[in-house]
């Protein structure tokens, strides 16, 4: 499926969410990379199929698809872990060392920036406040401003708003 064909099988009262895909699709604050990342970390952190298929084909090198991939799988786990620690009023786990293997986030294989931002993006998506400070303030320390991290996180925003559509449009006619 292309990004074509996910706008074209949104139900017509996502209309603006066909429309935000495509202007989101031609951002230009983005480089191409950190732009397409962040669509396919977005769509494997929402994890709704027919997201996934339309946005596998991003172009994206094979080290970058991984990497977006590896944001996504890295922060379904540290977002639970880290906003579980920011929630509990008992500041004794937060001493605690983590105990989670997190090699990846060192040998992913693109520009730090780019890979930081994905997490930035995912994190917003799994509502994790405690991660998405600290890889926002990882961005701005590497130079990244204010607006480009808003356009990674529209980009999230809209991927995981067209999965939800998505799923439940498939849940109500498994339901009928």
């Amino acid at each position: 499926m292309s990004l074509d064909a996910l706008r074209e099988s949104l139900p017509a009262y996502a209309k603006d969410l066909s429309l935000n895909l495509s202007s989101l699709a031609g951002e230009t604050l983005l480089n191409e990379q950190q732009k397409w990342g962040c669509f396919l970390a977005s769509a494997y952190a929402a994890g709704q199929a027919d997201v996934i298929r339309a946005l596998e084909d991003a172009p994206l090198s094979p080290e970058a698809r991984t990497a977006a991939k590896a944001a996504a799988a890295l922060m379904a786990m540290n977002n639970v872990y880290y906003r579980a620690l920011h929630l509990m009023q008992n500041p004794e786990y937060r001493a605690l060392p983590s105990r989670l293997r997190m090699n990846f986030m060192a040998s992913h294989g693109v520009e730090r920036v780019d890979f930081e931002l994905w997490c930035t993006v995912v994190s917003a998506i799994n509502g994790c406040g405690a991660c998405l400070d600290s890889h926002e303030a990882e961005l701005r320390q590497r130079g990244m401003i204010n607006t480009h991290v808003q356009a990674g996180l529209r980009i999230g925003a809209v991927v995981n708003a067209v999965s939800r559509v998505l799923a439940a449009e498939r849940a109500a006619q498994g339901a009928a």
